[in-house]
């Protein structure tokens, strides 16, 4: 698998992009009900509308790798506070209690927040 370390920082880069793409489609389904998700009609609570904005705010940022880090580290608190808000209480394995996804985005955000954006972003610290 040799090969693929010479593709490390490019696959940072990937994974960067994609993994601020698929949160920004959660902020986009929040605030802008596009796409449209029926738990998310109505007057949203303020948790959704600060949730949605770090979202939408975040996952682009993190996308084209502008504040990648403070972006990151914000987006990966949310998902623990997500967590162990809404997932937690439901029982104690993420399996169960459906709260895989943000424990995977917890830790993603957080090792991007650690490695920085890599060399396809606008800034590159």
């Amino acid at each position: 698998m040799g090969f693929l370390a010479n593709l490390q920082p490019q696959l940072l880069s990937i994974l960067r992009i994609m993994s601020g793409l698929l949160f920004l489609e959660h902020g986009s389904a929040k605030l802008l009900h596009f796409p449209h998700i029926a738990m998310f009609d109505g007057k949203p609570s303020t948790m959704i509308l600060v949730a949605g904005t770090i979202e939408l705010v975040g996952g682009a940022l993190v996308t084209v790798g502008l504040f990648t880090r403070w972006a990151a580290f914000i987006m990966s608190g949310e998902m623990a506070v997500a967590y162990f808000m809404a997932h937690a209480p439901r029982g104690f394995y993420p399996v169960i209690n459906m709260g895989e996804a943000a424990i995977l985005y917890c830790f993603v955000f957080l090792y991007i927040a650690a490695a920085g954006p890599g060399p396809w972003a606008i800034s590159r610290k």
